[in-house]
């Protein structure tokens, strides 16, 4: 019986420290995500304008062309840019990533095409090495602290690939797998082609896109504008993915927590059990000898 004390003793103090631990987790990832979020909401302004830019170019130009708008339907090789975390106690979040991957490309494969992946984040990193499967590029270090800089650097070399070749190693299409920023308590996992562009118009700009004048010429401001907007878009998809992962941090740590708890309880009363069961056994000894020392002595 004082063995099974010490045992539970020692569980309660295990989880104790267990809870402390994801407690102290999901108040870090609360106080990250606003944060993110912020990020994400600066971001805006910039991606918003240079869509629009953008749009009025092309509605306004006709005949106007660049490498990123072209289809390449002699090139089968699509890339997929696959957004996870560097680190884990976040869920099922890269979990979902990856299952839509894997969707994504058995899709291309059926089309015909021959996917290439290209990863960001340790998570998906290690899950193609350990499968012993092959990837165009990886990085890592950006997925919880995105800068326009990785953004940059992702973005251009996506590009340079989408306008290569087939056979120099390029791609004809890219997408994008990432997860979008609802909610606290809901993120949904997105897929986007990135190239060719297909520039999106917002639901509330209806209206004519107006006219811009362009110098030194539309063609230029074009072959300027796009690098920028794909990067911009790649970005946007980094801040999302920080928010939903801190989010998704936030939900499991705070489901720990509460399952810790809840275990706490139950080993609670099962120690009190125990001792109240050793309390009675002892009673129990103590009476059975002071009876048996009372009919020795009566006899």
């Amino acid at each position: 019986m004082a063995a099974q004390l010490r045992e539970l003793r020692q569980q309660i103090k295990s989880v104790k420290s267990t809870a402390k631990i994801t407690r102290a987790q999901e108040m870090i990832a609360t106080s990250r995500i606003v944060k993110a979020q912020q990020a994400v909401a600066a971001s805006k302004p910039y991606a918003d304008q240079i869509t629009s830019a953008l749009t009025a170019l092309v509605s306004h130009h006709v005949g106007i062309s660049h490498p990123l708008l072209a289809e390449q339907p002699e090139d089968n090789r699509s890339a997929v840019l696959i957004i996870t975390s560097d680190r884990g106690f976040c869920g099922a979040y890269n979990a979902n990533v990856i299952r839509e991957a894997e969707a994504l490309m058995g899709r291309l494969r059926e089309q015909g095409r021959e996917p290439v992946p290209y990863l960001i984040g340790n998570k998906g990193i290690t899950w193609y090495r350990f499968r012993e499967r092959e990837f165009a590029e990886s990085w890592n270090g950006v997925s919880e602290r995105p800068d326009f800089a990785s953004a940059e650097l992702i973005g251009r070399r996506l590009t340079e690939d989408f306008l290569k070749t087939d056979a120099e190693g390029g791609v004809g299409e890219i997408h994008v797998i990432y997860t979008e920023f609802v909610s606290m308590l809901t993120q949904q996992v997105q897929v986007r082609r990135l190239m060719p562009l297909e520039i999106e118009e917002r639901e509330e700009s209806k209206a004519v896109p107006p006219a811009y004048d362009f110098e030194p010429s539309a063609q230029a401001a074009l072959d300027l504008l796009l690098p920028n907007y794909v990067e911009s878009r790649i970005f946007h998809m980094l801040l999302q993915s920080a928010a939903s992962f801190q989010a998704s941090v936030r939900r499991a740590m705070k489901s720990a927590t509460d399952n810790a708890n809840e275990l706490l309880g139950v080993y609670t009363r099962q120690m009190n059990q125990a001792r109240q069961a050793a309390i009675t056994q002892e009673i129990s000894e103590i009476v059975g000898g002071a009876n048996a020392l009372a009919d020795s002595g009566g006899e």
